[in-house]
């Protein structure tokens, strides 16, 4: 089974706009889980930062159904690690997270993330790519 690391963003964007993200989402949700999602707590916490911020304003407790949401689809880790390879510094949590998975893909719609394009074998793909891919594997 693929393992993923999802971006902020794309966290984001599921619990905000549903869509695409959403569904991906959905799919790592419950027995019929089509692939391993995993966070880390530093994403947990730009999670809520971002989605308490005045852009998206969500509540306390929209806040905690959030968090509760991804609680139920990803296995929160402890990277145990600090990198700096992405000049974006943020989006080096999404690497550490990756590597101590042993992820197989980052999915994000950030540039930072996606002209890495590979490290170490974890692939950098958009939520469509990783969307068909898991089609492709069914």
């Amino acid at each position: 089974m693929n393992k993923a690391v999802f971006d902020t963003n794309v966290y984001v964007s599921a619990l905000g706009f549903g869509g695409l993200p959403e569904h991906l989402l959905r799919l790592a949700t419950g027995p019929g889980r089509q692939f391993e999602l995993y966070a880390s707590p530093d994403i947990l916490k730009e999670i809520i930062k971002v989605l308490g911020s005045e852009k998206f304003n969500f509540s306390q407790e929209e806040i905690a159904d959030a968090i509760s949401v991804i609680d139920d689809a990803a296995d929160v880790i402890i990277p145990g690690i600090k990198l700096n390879i992405i000049k974006h510094k943020p989006d080096n949590r999404i690497l550490e997270c990756a590597i101590k998975a042993k992820a197989d893909y980052i999915v994000s719609g950030d540039k930072h993330l996606r002209t890495l394009k590979e490290y170490k074998g974890i692939r950098s793909i958009t939520p469509a790519q990783f969307l068909a891919l898991l089609e492709k594997e069914r």
